[in-house]
């Protein structure tokens, strides 16, 4: 059961006279609502409150067993009683009754319909958003009048502590607080403030009970999602003995904070289960990167030997002039006495050690992204002329496509006109979201799955050996919080990654049959906790 759900069975059970025990020589609610109705009629005869329209309600149980209502009006006329058992929701303890909300009121009035102008400052103006809890959050104030302003309103709400403050408007409908202040302030349309004495407490808690959702669902007939005041006097509300209010009201105060406390457990549990497989994936795709995912199999071709065949290949794309030659020479990172050593060309080799962030099987081997794959980037044709693109044209990838690991389709396509000046990239060339306000979140990376064109906020990495594809796929999602860390560029309007520290990244390389072993079981994992 969730938090708000418990809160809800504990008022339901408190309106029923189900929360506490019924005490037979507690006094009766019927001489209760006498009284009320006695110290109403003074108030009236002083013209301090209103004359009820139709006159005075008056329910009581028939001899028949039934629930009867009559209006009496200032003369002491009654109306003929009217049957009103189809209204009555739940049956309540003998010596509770059922009353209008308006006629155990001696106050039922909103806020101000044409506020007065803002001031600076001066008094406070409360509204629905003032509403924090069970309290008035004077903090939360945005409004404030000054003393012509206030004594306008202040006549018809005179406002005072202990009056409770009730949304009556759109989202704010049934939130309910207490006035807690001796400070003088007025209130917005959005709030009702209703004074019912005595009855304050134990009322403001069966207006938060489900008992009076129905009632505000009902009553909430206005353009603006409101309640008017006419329907909401005429609220049905269960009266039990003065003492057994009392009783219910120190009950409710007690299991309140178990429920809060109940609720950021809740939260808390709730808030671990939304990051738990987040974590999880986090945790499979880290354990993948450095070997620890499936057991290494002494018969693969160490991945020297894949590395070895992919210099040939540069090699030969760079005397072919397809490619450039690197600056500094051809990286070869080993292994030698422990560490970890970088050669370039000639030069001496340098112990990198510092730029290694884990270990890894002695089958694997460390390579700088730049020796494994060749870049490139895109652009945005015209948009201005139409003839750029067409409908199942040309795939287009823009960072609004990069949402998923495969590409095999985009929102926008080219004409052949539009991609006669973009690169085509094949299947297995990994796209990477470089300049993107997505950036400030996470970064996008997927694979291509058919051919396509890319705009200015992706670059391709084109590996040489495609069947290194799937296996950088999973390395770059693991190393998504490193590069958003490391590599982003300070000082841009636009979130932006240095893409240049990109391409000289170690990279752990497995053997190729390893390589598609992890990648099967980072994928039978992502599905089982669903990531």
């Amino acid at each position: 059961m969730k938090a708000q759900d418990l809160k809800n069975s504990i008022l339901q059970l408190a309106v029923q006279g189900k929360l506490v025990p019924q005490d037979p020589s507690d006094e009766p609610a019927n001489e209760l609502l006498e009284r009320i109705r006695e110290e109403c009629a003074e108030l009236i005869e002083q013209k301090k409150i209103k004359k009820p329209k139709g006159g005075e309600s008056v329910i009581y149980r028939g001899s028949d067993g039934s629930r009867y209502e009559k209006r009496v009006d200032a003369k002491g006329h009654e109306s003929e009683p009217i049957c009103i058992d189809d209204e009555i929701p739940f049956e309540i303890p003998e010596g509770w009754e059922w009353a209008r909300l308006s006629s155990v009121c001696v106050k039922l009035t909103d806020g101000s319909h044409n506020p007065p102008p803002k001031a600076v400052n001066g008094y406070p103006v409360i509204s629905a958003m003032s509403i924090d809890g069970r309290s008035i959050n004077l903090n939360r104030i945005s409004r404030f009048a000054d003393r012509s302003g206030f004594e306008k309103e202040n006549p018809r709400t005179r406002i005072k502590r202990g009056d409770i403050i009730l949304g009556i408007i759109g989202g704010s409908i049934g939130n309910v607080a207490i006035f807690d202040y001796d400070e003088a302030v007025i209130a917005q349309r959005s709030v009702a403030i209703i004074d019912c004495g005595a009855l304050n407490e134990y009322v403001s808690f069966a207006l938060e009970s489900p008992l009076f959702f129905g009632y505000y669902k009902n009553a909430a007939g206005t353009a603006q999602g409101g309640i008017y005041l006419g329907a909401l006097g005429d609220m049905l509300v269960p009266i039990p003995p003065l003492t057994e209010q009392r009783r219910i009201v120190a009950k409710v105060d007690e299991l309140m904070p178990l429920v809060e406390e109940y609720g950021e457990l809740e939260d808390a549990r709730e808030a671990l289960d939304a990051a738990l497989p987040d974590r999880l994936r986090k945790s499979v795709l880290q354990l993948a990167v450095e070997g620890k995912l499936v057991p290494q199999d002494p018969s693969d071709e160490p991945a020297s030997e894949l590395l070895g065949r992919i210099r040939k290949e540069r090699a030969e794309l760079i005397e072919q002039r397809k490619i450039r030659r690197p600056k500094g020479g051809e990286s070869v990172i080993y292994r030698k006495g422990g560490s970890w050593y970088e050669r370039r060309g000639k030069s001496e080799p340098v112990c990198i050690d510092d730029e290694i962030p884990f270990d890894i099987p002695e089958s694997w081997e460390w390579c700088r992204l730049c020796g494994l794959a060749a870049f490139s980037g895109g652009k945005t044709p015209s948009t201005d002329d139409k003839s750029n693109y067409e409908e199942n044209g040309i795939l287009w990838v823009t960072s609004k496509d990069m949402k998923r690991d495969y590409i095999d389709s985009t929102l926008i396509t080219l004409s052949e006109k539009g991609a006669s000046e973009l690169t085509r990239y094949k299947p297995g060339t990994i796209l990477m979201v470089t300049r993107s306000g997505i950036l400030r979140r996470m970064l996008p990376v997927a694979m291509l799955k058919r051919s396509a064109t890319v705009n200015q906020d992706q670059k391709a990495i084109c590996p040489f050996d495609y069947r290194l594809s799937e296996w950088l796929l999973r390395f770059f999602k693991a190393s998504d919080s490193y590069i958003r860390s490391n590599f982003s560029k300070a000082g841009t309007t636009v979130e932006s990654v240095v893409f240049d520290k990109v391409k000289s990244m170690p990279i752990p390389i497995p053997p190729l049959e390893e390589q598609k072993r992890i990648v099967e079981r980072v994928d039978q994992i992502m599905k089982l906790i669903g990531a």
